[in-house]
């Protein structure tokens, strides 16, 4: 990184131009302009830190489909690699096991977010994308052609779109002018990671004022049971007696949290990081205005019961990423950027609702703690325990592209396919970001040559069931359009009924011959 605070070949002028601006480097961010520089799209991060580095861990893990959408790119072993595989799929505190899902990545990833970030980043790096660090955006302007970026540092930047993955308190959500409705907050709870004069009582707690917990930083997964090492900095989360104030927590609020649920601070000193959250709940009413698109935490906030956020956010920027690409390229139409907002919203709204639920559920009450309970008992059954076993891993998402086959609007499953060039697995397929037209009839029996310059087509041979978590077997089709994003946008067989118009709906009007 440069002393400029820019990392990436970023010309110094008053205004600079790019593609695509995207304002917030986290995890949404990262995914999102590593999907468009896949496309081979001009885009920029503008990060206020200097660099990658979080302090303390914060959020952790990743799921089932966030992992299997590293695994598209082809990026997942990196995470794979450094973190731990458990069940971390749960409801209001009931794990859920997902052990015997159909998919390659049957389990959840053990990963604080700082490292789950620094890989994304080295990954961004690879794909040569620019951030503009140390600075923020404070402003913009759009038009019928381009948005006005604002920095902090006086520079300005020209974009043709602006993605704002700059957090719940989004700058650009405010600025654009989108309604954020949803619901206040009823409790909230301190998060720190903090040196301890006295070894503390580790694991979870609750009592009337909620859950609490303290752990390690440092800690292994033996026999899926969490380990941690003796001494090093400590994990600790204390629900507070009174929704707190929504000024910066200190030590000393950490210390009476702790005071008032154990009895003793345990002699904390020498806090990485102090932070509030809440059980605020709300969501973007639009994901969209004209040139300026909403994702991760900008889009929606909610209690971070089940470890949905980060992966929704991710999981949004894999959604738009090659949308946007699209209208860039001036393959698609404007239009295509709508789908966008049609298909995510009723994403995190579902997330939303289950958050709440379960937020009500963990409150430390007799009669909540006999539905909790009730909840828990059917959540044992092995039909509920699936369905929203599926609902919290993110392997049931069903985007409404219409009737069709079971499979359409679903995550394509990840089958090793037989080919003229050896044995290749579906998602090797997606690593560039691109369509893929499988077919697995009759070998040419296909023609898509308007859309050869856009669509894989790929002749492939699969034997063996074909199964969905939740849904479970279904009808093997003939052939499949799988988006990049690994969804399906259309099913059928070698007449080709209605193929034409999911490659024109995907990925643009046919070109002439």
């Amino acid at each position: 990184m440069s002393s400029s605070g820019i990392s990436g070949s970023v010309a110094s002028a008053a205004v600079t131009e790019h593609a695509v601006v995207i304002a917030g480097g986290g995890p949404t961010g990262l995914m999102l302009a590593g999907e468009l520089a896949l496309a081979g799209v001009d885009v920029a991060i503008v990060e206020r830190r200097a660099s990658q580095d979080l302090p303390g861990s914060r959020a952790g893990g990743l799921h089932a489909r966030t992992i299997e959408v590293l695994d598209q790119r082809g990026i997942a072993d990196r995470f794979l690699a450094e973190g731990q595989t458990v069940q971390v799929a749960a409801f209001a505190g009931t794990p859920l096991d997902i052990s015997d899902f159909p998919t390659r990545h049957p389990y959840g990833l053990g990963l604080w977010q700082n490292h789950i970030e620094r890989i994304l980043a080295g990954w961004v790096d690879e794909l040569e994308v620019p951030i503009y660090r140390e600075r923020e955006v404070t402003g913009f302007a759009q038009d019928d052609t381009a948005v006005d970026v604002q920095l902090s540092d006086g520079q300005s930047l020209r974009a043709q779109y602006l993605g704002g993955c700059d957090g719940g308190r989004s700058l650009v959500r405010k600025a654009a002018g989108i309604e954020f409705p949803g619901w206040d907050p009823t409790t909230s709870a301190l998060l720190a990671e903090v040196e301890m004069a006295e070894e503390p009582e580790l694991g979870m707690r609750r009592n009337a004022l909620g859950i609490h917990s303290l752990g390690k930083v440092e800690y292994e997964i033996r026999d899926g049971e969490v380990v941690y090492t003796d001494g090093g900095t400590v994990r600790v989360m204390v629900t507070e007696p009174h929704v707190g104030p929504t000024s910066e927590p200190t030590l000393r609020d950490l210390s009476e949290g702790l005071i008032s649920v154990y009895g003793t601070d345990y002699g904390i000193h020498s806090p990485t990081w102090i932070t509030r959250f809440t059980d605020l709940t709300r969501q973007a009413a639009a994901y969209r205005d004209r040139r300026v698109l909403l994702a991760g935490d900008a889009a929606h906030v909610h209690f971070p019961v089940g470890g949905q956020g980060l992966n929704t956010g991710v999981q949004d920027a894999v959604n738009l990423g090659w949308k946007l690409a699209q209208v860039v390229h001036q393959t698609a139409p404007e239009s295509l950027l709508d789908t966008y907002h049609a298909e995510r919203h009723p994403v995190a709204a579902r997330v939303l609702r289950n958050t709440m639920a379960q937020t009500a559920l963990m409150r430390a009450d007799d009669r909540i703690e006999a539905v909790r309970d009730t909840v828990s008992e059917l959540l044992s059954m092995d039909e509920p325990r699936r369905l929203f076993a599926a609902m919290m891993s993110g392997l049931d998402i069903h985007y409404d592209l219409g009737e069709g086959h079971p499979l359409l609007g679903r995550r394509m499953p990840d089958l090793d396919l037989v080919t003229a060039n050896g044995t290749l697995r579906v998602f090797t397929l997606l690593h560039d970001a691109r369509p893929v037209l499988l077919n697995l009839g009759e070998p040419g029996g296909l023609d898509i040559t308007p859309w050869a310059g856009r669509v894989q087509l790929i002749d492939a041979e699969y034997i063996g069931t074909w199964e969905l978590p939740a849904l479970g077997a279904v009808t093997a089709p003939t052939a499949v359009l799988i988006r990049p994003d690994g969804y399906v946008a259309w099913a059928g067989d070698l007449t080709q009924i209605g193929l034409a118009d999911a490659l024109t709906t995907w990925f643009g009007p046919p070109t002439a011959a």
